[in-house]
């Protein structure tokens, strides 16, 4: 059995110095997986503390001869469409979009970016934006695949998807994505 298989079978037997050390090695790489998701720093610092939380108290039901980090995307997902359905649902109660909507994100304030910004900056926060604003079927498999780099067979794995369909969604999502970033070229 390798180190990583014991800290995962000593963090699904309540370990909670395991559970720790495990959090530690995954918490940048989910943190960025969530960013990306959200499009907004703040509320994926929250997400990641929640699916943190969730682990905790679902740990004794993980299975150990599982993937610790996909079964942990796995509850960031839940934990990110539970929060694009609370958006959805305030945004429908006010009547509008809330200021860090990636509709309202989207929207150009008008202010000249400073003189030592780069172009890629500005096509980093565009692109962020992109990317939150894709439907949430789009944009789990592009986050998992594209930038997580795990292979479709995980990401399949991971969303309860066949591989054919996360390729088709992938595939859509970048088009989707390329038209995005064309138009407001």
């Amino acid at each position: 059995m390798s180190e990583r298989e014991v800290l995962q079978a000593n963090a699904a037997a309540g370990d909670i110095a395991a559970f720790d050390t495990l959090m530690r090695e995954t918490k940048a790489g989910l943190y960025r997986f969530v960013r990306r998701y959200v499009g907004d720093a703040e509320e994926a610092y929250d997400l990641v503390q929640e699916a943190y939380a969730a682990a905790w108290l679902a740990m004794r039901r993980y299975d150990p001869n599982r993937s610790f980090e996909a079964w942990l995307r796995t509850i960031a997902i839940n934990k990110c469409r539970d929060w694009s359905r609370r958006r959805r649902v305030r945004r429908l109660l006010l009547g509008g979009f809330d200021v860090h909507s990636p509709e309202a994100l989207a929207v150009a304030d008008g202010a000249i970016p400073p003189e030592d910004r780069h172009d890629a900056d500005v096509m980093t926060r565009r692109l962020h934006v992109a990317i939150a604003a894709l439907p949430s079927k789009l944009k789990e498999p592009l986050l998992l695949t594209a930038i997580e780099e795990r292979s479709q067979a995980e990401t399949a794995q991971i969303l309860g998807l066949s591989v054919k369909a996360v390729e088709m969604r992938v595939a859509r999502a970048r088009q989707k994505l390329a038209a995005h970033l064309e138009l407001k070229s």
